[in-house]
């Protein structure tokens, strides 16, 4: 039975839940490409023969911003296996929700890694503390384009619930 919700969509639960997965993947598959194309090259950066000659601290930036790509990678691709190890569960409203969560996790991990591989190749290829401000500059566009500007169309744009929110009834 279809649920109108007076906000133009004529549609169950369910069919909000398939509709929904479906806009996250197409959303996963932009931001995992990128990741797995920042993921390949720091994974190659260390059989550099430069690698040797980093500072210590420069070592450090490194090796925090392959960790964070990893935690990165795995949030991102998490929803996935999500998916796949509840599909046929009858919990496609719930999963949607818990990937939708992971994603926007990763895109927060995403974050922090992007700043710290920029900061790694501006320390390198400035030499100075110039390097910081550039990173710091970059990293405010990051906050802008993806978290303050949705946050701002939000505010102006409606206030309440989403109407795309999936709506998971408690049996309790």
């Amino acid at each position: 039975m279809s649920q109108g919700n007076g906000r133009g969509r004529e549609e169950t639960e369910e069919e909000r839940a398939d509709r929904q997965w479906t806009e996250l993947l197409q959303e996963l598959r932009v931001a995992q490409t990128g990741v797995q194309i920042l993921f390949g090259f720091l994974l190659a950066v260390v059989f550099q023969p430069r690698f040797a000659d980093l500072s210590e601290v420069d070592r450090d930036i490194y090796v925090t911003t392959v960790v964070l790509g990893s935690a990165t990678v795995a949030a991102l691709i998490g929803p996935v296996t999500y998916h796949r190890l509840l599909t046929g569960r009858r919990l496609k409203p719930q999963t949607v929700i818990w990937a939708s969560r992971m994603t926007v996790i990763g895109l927060v991990l995403l974050f922090f890694t992007m700043c710290s591989a920029l900061l790694l190749i501006m320390r390198i290829a400035l030499h100075n503390t110039f390097a910081l401000w550039l990173v710091g500059g970059i990293a405010l566009w990051f906050l802008a384009c993806w978290f303050i500007f949705p946050i701002w169309a939000l505010a102006r744009g409606r206030s309440g619930a989403r109407e795309d929110e999936p709506r998971v009834r408690s049996d309790s």
